[in-house]
């Protein structure tokens, strides 16, 4: 069914796969119920629908698109949902915000029935895919110093060095060490073993604490928030939320199509230009987005955290496989998962090492050619800067064609690249995000 063979790969490195993507992405469990909570839907809602979306987004691409990649709710449209959409808008409450979520994500389902994201992925010129992929891993490497405290804000130039003394930071760079060790010496996964390594010294030295016990039963204490269409269209058109809706829509179709492409290259799944099942792989999010807003999660997205698990040897959906299997196992233990979760230096390692591999696509970038290396070197540039996976490739795709015209090349650019580029200018000039 996954094909091991043929992707020359084993069920055991699939298997570790699945663990260490799964240990990388897993605090979305903790954070994104956190982040929602502020805009008043339940802790425990929020923690169930997460799990609920991740599994169905998850399981629709290892089963049907044979893809080492894990969906859940996103970071950053969450943060929007929470702080920009609630409240706001005529005062609009967290249910009628969910309408709008169902709405973009019925129109999602859609546009991935048809030709069009499909064609997006082969319309996007190869510098801005590698600029993606590079600056995808440039991002998640800095989230990894920044969560342990290596990286810290300062008042005057944004970032600066944290203290290297405190436990976190100590703590991390033993993971790395660990990890890069048995990189280094060839270890079937070696990200998830350093996980391990990392976590029982966290345990010992008293960082790692289970002062909740391990498990719990899931609860949804609204059942479903959202379940008629109707309802949502009519909530949607009362509030006049046509702007929140194509952000939501905008915002997903590029975070998922730029983190699939991100991934499936660093894989090695790429045939030249185009994605094998790339359908099969983009309904993936959308048919979670739809499902997740009726339980009561905000977005989901494919998950730059996947790369770790393709980093550990991941090929196929059987990786996915695994990590939806063990968020269904992770309803229940809700007290452990929050536990290891809670100490950003047990993952932050494989993140730290897996942006250095991804980084490495920038070699493939025309340097030599202005309006192919500058478009590519903004994507690189603004994902980590402003937090946005979508919004680097927004001022990717908003430089590119005007480079392109400047120099006369205009007929260079495909159509798509021209209409998304007034699209993003519009979404980052005139609405909210």
């Amino acid at each position: 069914m996954f094909k091991l063979s043929e992707h020359k790969t084993s069920a055991k490195t699939e298997i570790l796969a699945g663990l260490t993507t799964f240990l990388t992405m897993v605090y979305i469990v903790v954070v994104n119920p956190v982040v929602l909570s502020d805009a008043g839907v339940p802790f425990e809602q929020v923690f169930t629908a997460t799990i609920i979306a991740t599994i169905i987004g998850t399981l629709w691409i290892a089963l049907f698109a044979n893809y080492p990649i894990a969906i859940a709710p996103g970071m950053g449209l969450n943060a929007y949902f929470a702080y920009s959409v609630v409240g706001s808008h005529g005062n609009i409450s967290y249910g009628v915000a969910f309408s709008a979520v169902f709405v973009a994500g019925i129109i999602f389902v859609i546009l991935s029935l048809t030709p069009l994201r499909r064609k997006l992925i082969e319309a996007i010129p190869e510098n801005l895919k590698h600029g993606i992929t590079a600056g995808i891993g440039l991002f998640i490497a800095f989230i990894g110093l920044r969560l342990t405290g290596i990286i810290q804000a300062h008042p005057q130039n944004l970032v600066a060095l944290g203290d290297l003394h405190s436990p976190s930071a100590i703590l991390t760079f033993i993971g790395l060490a660990v990890t890069l060790v048995l990189m280094s010496l060839g270890v079937n996964g070696a990200l998830f073993f350093g996980m391990v390594v990392t976590g029982i010294v966290a345990y010992l030295t008293g960082q790692l604490k289970f002062d909740k016990g391990f498990v719990s039963m899931p609860s949804l204490p609204e059942g479903l928030i959202m379940a008629n269409p109707l309802t949502a269209i009519g909530d949607v058109v009362h509030h006049g939320l046509y702007a929140v809706v194509f952000s939501f829509l905008l915002v997903t179709i590029f975070d998922t199509t730029g983190t699939i492409i991100g991934v499936a290259q660093q894989a090695g799944l790429m045939k030249g230009n185009t994605m094998p099942r790339a359908r099969e792989a983009l309904l993936a999010d959308s048919i979670a987005t739809t499902i997740g807003a009726m339980f009561g999660t905000s977005p989901t997205s494919a998950y730059i955290e996947s790369s770790a698990g393709v980093a550990a040897g991941g090929r196929t959906g059987l990786t996915a496989l695994t990590v939806a299997i063990l968020f269904a196992l992770s309803a229940f233990f809700g007290p452990l998962v929050g536990a290891v979760s809670g100490i950003p230096a047990i993952t932050a390692p494989a993140l730290i090492i897996v942006g250095s591999l991804m980084i490495g696509n920038i070699a493939r970038i025309q340097w030599d050619q202005l309006d192919e290396a500058f478009p590519a070197f903004l994507i690189i540039l603004s994902m980590p800067l402003t937090s946005s996976i979508a919004t680097g490739i927004a001022l990717g795709f908003i430089s590119y064609p005007l480079l392109k015209i400047t120099r006369g090349k205009w007929r260079e650019v495909h159509p798509l690249v021209y209409v998304f580029a007034v699209l993003f200018f519009y979404q980052l000039a005139f609405l909210p995000h």
